[in-house]
């Protein structure tokens, strides 16, 4: 007799959770929307803003920051940018190929987008459920984002140092001019400190920073962005 009973609410309980995961789902829809015409800040802005710590940012379109540091970024960061939909799988592959002792991966494989929808969407800090949720975001973002948007909105929301984001902050904060003057050298400086931006200095580059930075600048000269 219980059973008839106890089906209803089942039905009840089962329709609660698709509506939730599809609200869920339509989360990042909607944010993906919306960051393609608005210019969005970072999760981690929001952090520094909510505990009171400065944060200094002008939003600048892409077409007034120097092609020097887009074919920067992009030999640096993601040389397969225009080949693939948000996601890598061949750099993806080889990194889970390349193991340590512990089976971790010893390289990365975030695409430019993934690194995207982390910044604008997900919490920062390292772990593997975030990691987990840049593919799919990723997969959603370049559905909806161009290419030039994506990178667009890459190079106004990276962190270049403690409270500098985006590229116009950057060149003023390092070599005291426009995002759309930088040179090829200052371009590879810049990408070449963006894994670790509060321990490496661009205007003063450490032995390690100048060498990265010179292999960037090989790179990016060869480096072509047609899908731009």
């Amino acid at each position: 007799m219980s059973a008839p009973r106890r089906r209803p609410f089942v039905r009840r309980l089962a329709g609660g959770v698709s509506l939730g995961l599809a609200l869920l789902a339509a989360v990042p829809v909607g944010l993906a929307l919306l960051y393609a015409v608005v210019p969005p800040p970072s999760t981690l802005m929001l952090a520094r803003w909510l505990s009171g710590q400065p944060v200094t940012r002008v939003w600048t379109p892409l077409d007034r920051i120097a092609p020097s540091l887009q074919l920067a970024v992009v030999a640096s960061e993601d040389s397969r940018f225009c080949q693939h939909h948000g996601v890598d799988w061949v750099e993806m592959r080889a990194a889970f190929s390349e193991v340590d002792e512990d089976g971790l991966p010893t390289r990365g494989a975030s695409t430019i987008t993934m690194q995207t929808v982390k910044n604008l969407m997900l919490w920062p800090g390292r772990s593997p459920l975030r990691k987990a949720l840049e593919v799919p975001l990723a997969m959603v973002a370049d559905a909806v984002w161009s290419k030039r948007r994506t990178l667009e909105l890459y190079l106004n929301v990276a962190e270049w140092g403690d409270g500098v984001f985006g590229a116009e902050a950057a060149a003023q904060h390092y070599f005291g001019k426009s995002a759309a003057r930088l040179t090829m050298a200052e371009a590879a400086r810049l990408a070449a400190v963006l894994p670790n931006p509060h321990r490496y200095d661009a205007a003063r580059p450490s032995r390690y920073v100048a060498a990265r930075a010179g292999r960037i600048a090989a790179r990016a000269r060869r480096q072509a962005l047609p899908c731009l």
